[in-house]
């Protein structure tokens, strides 16, 4: 394996289930760090700020700080910051993301006659008057975007189980709308992946990113030039990477995050 400097984890499938550490997963940041390797954790999931990443990662016993998350909260108020400034914001979200976005300035809106920006996003409040502030928006009065912050279908949960995540609320807005979501701010966006490279002062050959899911984690180190590592403690089975394009594949294939310290 080679002598990686920074190592970009993700979280959801990878390094925890919910509230439970998966095998290896401390033993092994502790040991990158003690080796002044740079962790770096990265998460397609909103339903966090970087704050509240860091507090769970430090109650489940891996000392984090927040600046050394990046999420789709953060990414997201980026990407509004550079594309949509001036403009009124909805968001089919939580309230970390929604508070983030007044936070930076935007203005928040519930009504869909004055609505720029629609955000598809991962919501376990979901409910059908959101849907339809977002629906009149973009289908009635015909004015707003859709962007999301990420594609994830569903977010994995021990034995086996899942959560509906963004991709589901992308796919239903597009399906009754007509309109096409124009950017997907999350992994395997090339904005997240620099977002790390200069937090981390890392080139992306230097760096290795792991995570469960091909089409997102996987995505990414192929779309920004760093190597790979696929873990099958989440949404990937082996059976899904035999099937996957070989172009898709990773770099290395791993059992769990603890096989890291064996390559």
């Amino acid at each position: 394996m080679k002598d990686y400097k920074g190592y970009i984890f993700d979280l959801d499938g990878t390094i925890y289930l919910e509230d439970n550490l998966l095998p290896g997963a401390q033993d092994l940041i502790k040991t990158l760090r003690e080796q002044n390797r740079k962790v770096i954790f990265l998460s397609n999931n909103p339903t966090k700020d970087p704050q509240m990443y860091a507090d769970k990662l430090t109650r489940l016993g891996i000392p984090t700080d927040a600046t050394d998350v990046i999420n789709t909260v953060t990414v997201m108020v980026l990407w509004l910051q550079e594309n949509a400034i001036g403009k009124k914001i909805y968001a089919i979200a939580e309230a970390p993301l929604i508070n983030a976005i007044k936070a930076a300035g935007f203005e928040y809106s519930e009504n869909p006659e004055e609505i720029d920006i629609v955000i598809a996003s991962y919501d376990r409040d979901f409910h059908w008057k959101k849907f339809q502030i977002a629906f009149d928006a973009l289908w009635f009065y015909k004015r707003a975007r859709l962007v999301a912050t990420n594609p994830d279908q569903f977010c994995p949960l021990p034995g086996g189980r899942g959560e509906v995540d963004a991709g589901p609320v992308i796919a239903a807005l597009e399906s009754c709308t007509g309109i096409k979501c124009e950017a997907n701010v999350g992994k395997p966006n090339k904005l997240m992946a620099e977002l790390v490279f200069t937090h981390a002062n890392l080139k992306p050959n230097e760096c290795i990113i792991i995570g469960d899911r091909l089409y997102t984690d996987i995505a990414m180190g192929h779309a920004s030039g760093m190597d790979s590592a696929l873990v099958f403690t989440g949404e990937t089975t082996p059976r899904m990477l035999e099937e996957a394009d070989i172009a898709a594949r990773p770099t290395y294939t791993l059992n769990n995050v603890r096989e890291v310290l064996a390559l």
